[in-house]
Formats: structure tokens, C-alpha cells, sequence
């Protein structure tokens, strides 16, 4: 990864979504840090992302400050080449 710019991921989540543990995993595998908002903790952050995102389900993602959407948003940006070029890889 270009250490020069590190990407700033964002990600509404909640401990046991697998949707939120699969987006993790895809975006540890490329080496990126997550910013991770728990709403299952603080439950008034929901209520933020709602009103962010327009989606009530987590996750919810965003990267360099531009909503991807969900876990399944982002693997079909990874899969169509496009998640690197958003992560500034």
C-alpha cells in the first residue's frame, strides 16, 4: 500500500453481523486500519448512520469519506478491480 496515502475507512458495525465480520476481514486482507463504530454499543450512533446512509442494516462503509454501502457493495467493487483504486492502492 502507498504509505502516503492511507485510505480512511469507516465502518458502522456490530459484533456478531457476519456481514460486518466478512468486511473486515476483506479489508484487513488489504492491509488497511478501520475506523469501526460499534452501533450494538452505542446505540444512538445508529440512529446516525441512518440518517448518514439512508440504510438501517450494518455494515456500512465508508472510504476516504464516500459511502461504499454494505459488505456486499465492497466485495463487488473488490471483484470488479475497483476497491484498490478506492483504497488508493
Amino acid at each position: 500500500m502507498n504509505t502516503t496515502n492511507i485510505p480512511n475507512v469507516l465502518m458502522y458495525a456490530t459484533a456478531t453481523c457476519p456481514y460486518c465480520i466478512n468486511a473486515e476481514r476483506l479489508l484487513i486482507s488489504k492491509g488497511v486500519v478501520i475506523n469501526k463504530i460499534r452501533v450494538d454499543l452505542q446505540p444512538e450512533l445508529r440512529a446516525e448512520m441512518t440518517q448518514k446512509t439512508g440504510r438501517r442494516t450494518v455494515p456500512q462503509i465508508y472510504i476516504n469519506n464516500k459511502h461504499v454501502g454494505g459488505y456486499d457493495d465492497l466485495r463487488a467493487l473488490d471483484v470488479a478491480g475497483k476497491l484498490d483504486t478506492l483504497l488508493n492502492m
